[in-house]
């Protein structure tokens, strides 16, 4: 019985979108706006994270980076990292004495023109040591990677990123060919597999890795590191790892108890669960904003069923005289403001993916669709347009039968 009721109810409902075609649609446009904006925000903000999470995992696997503090010169203070206070030895003991760090890498850079016998291009240079690229997970294309005996030799040698590779040789390959550095020429041993943007936007393949002794002895004449990179054994060693850097620094640099540390000691894992709750606060405060719109909608359902039940006041008198109980008066407007509202998500759902997809071709932000996507927000929409369909259904229920057959 309650099957074929229910059945019927559906069909009265789509007889009625039918007698009122431009009036329903124009009534289900709120909801269809809100759950296409909820589908195209969450789509393109969980997109959005992902690709930061993916940037800042392309750094390098638990990466840790140690900067010196800032330096301050005639009563102007630099910005952390201008200082100089890392050495070479830190690095070193870094490397032996942390045992929740499994490799440290010294770190340099300093923008110069780089020039091969087609072309020329800044770009900038790191001096780094052999654990470099095994630290920030950065694999090699072809050739091979800085050795111990590079470092030990300064060796005119470097490897070279994509972009980098492609300005100054085109689509040759760049192993075994020569560029000169500052004035300096190298040898490309080795050509760095593509990394992409980092998460400030700068081109990881725009560079130029050499031995940092290299560095030091043939384009910078300085000897101390601008930043040291580690690697943490694992995931759940970072903290320590952190721990042990930190404490074993103050104890090399001569701190005391009290002392201000002379150095900058952070995690990547820290910088990704910052990125991820903005990304979260955001997607909250959007997918809010657009929840109005389905608020909006469902005022709009609200009012058309209003006016629906005054246009068949007699109708439901009909009804009423002929059996139909208050509860299957209420239960058959209330079908009607679920099903608005649940065809209205329908369209929503197209219009969603429909606005998604252009958004992605014009701003070349990736996107993510989840399955939970295509049904949370139409059973919402659903949920709204019954809420706001109760207050009509309770008042054709509430009608005198008598009094409903005399209106015209």
């Amino acid at each position: 019985m309650e099957t074929t009721l229910f059945i019927e109810s559906v069909r009265i409902a789509f007889r009625e979108m039918r007698r009122h075609r431009t009036r329903s649609v124009l009534t289900m446009l709120g909801v269809i706006m809100g759950v296409a904006a909820i589908i195209m925000v969450v789509s393109v903000s969980q997109g959005a994270k992902r690709q930061i999470q993916g940037q800042i995992a392309n750094l390098g696997t638990n990466m840790i980076v140690i900067l010196p503090e800032s330096t301050t010169q005639g009563g102007v203070r630099g910005g952390t990292g201008s200082g100089s206070s890392l050495t070479m030895a830190d690095v070193e003991a870094i490397g032996k004495e942390c045992s929740a760090v499994a490799l440290a890498s010294a770190v340099t850079r300093m923008g110069c023109q780089a020039v091969s016998e087609l072309a020329n291009w800044s770009v900038q240079v790191t001096g780094a040591d052999s654990n470099y690229t095994e630290v920030r997970s950065w694999k090699i294309d072809r050739g091979r990677a800085i050795e111990p005996r590079d470092v030990d030799a300064a060796a005119k040698i470097c490897l070279i990123g994509r972009t980098t590779a492609e300005q100054l040789f085109g689509r040759d390959d760049p192993i075994r060919r020569r560029i000169r550095v500052k004035g300096t020429p190298m040898e490309v041993v080795g050509l760095l597999a593509e990394k992409g943007q980092s998460p400030l936007g700068e081109d990881q393949d725009d560079t130029i890795v050499v031995p940092i002794t290299t560095y030091f002895r043939y384009l910078s004449g300085g000897d101390r590191p601008n930043a040291i990179i580690a690697s943490a054994a694992s995931e759940q060693e970072i903290d320590l790892a952190l721990r042990q850097i930190a404490n074993l620094l103050r104890q090399r640099h001569q701190l005391r108890e009290g002392d201000v540390d002379d150095f900058t000691a952070k995690s990547l894992a820290e910088a990704a669960r910052t990125a991820e709750s903005s990304a979260n606060v955001m997607t909250t405060l959007l997918v809010s904003i657009a929840s109005i719109s389905l608020l909006v909608g469902g005022v709009g359902i609200m009012n058309i069923m209003l006016v629906t039940v005054m246009e068949r006041t007699r109708e439901i008198g009909i009804r009423m005289a002929v059996g139909a109980t208050r509860q299957m008066i209420m239960q058959q407007f209330m079908m009607e403001a679920a099903t608005l509202a649940g065809i209205g998500g329908l369209f929503g759902i197209v219009f969603g993916l429909i606005g998604t997809e252009i958004v992605t071709r014009l701003t070349a932000w990736p996107a993510i669709i989840s399955p939970f996507l295509l049904i949370a927000p139409p059973v919402f929409a659903v949920l709204i347009g019954m809420i706001f369909g109760l207050l009509p259904a309770r008042r054709a229920a509430r009608m005198n039968p008598v009094e409903s057959l005399r209106h015209e």
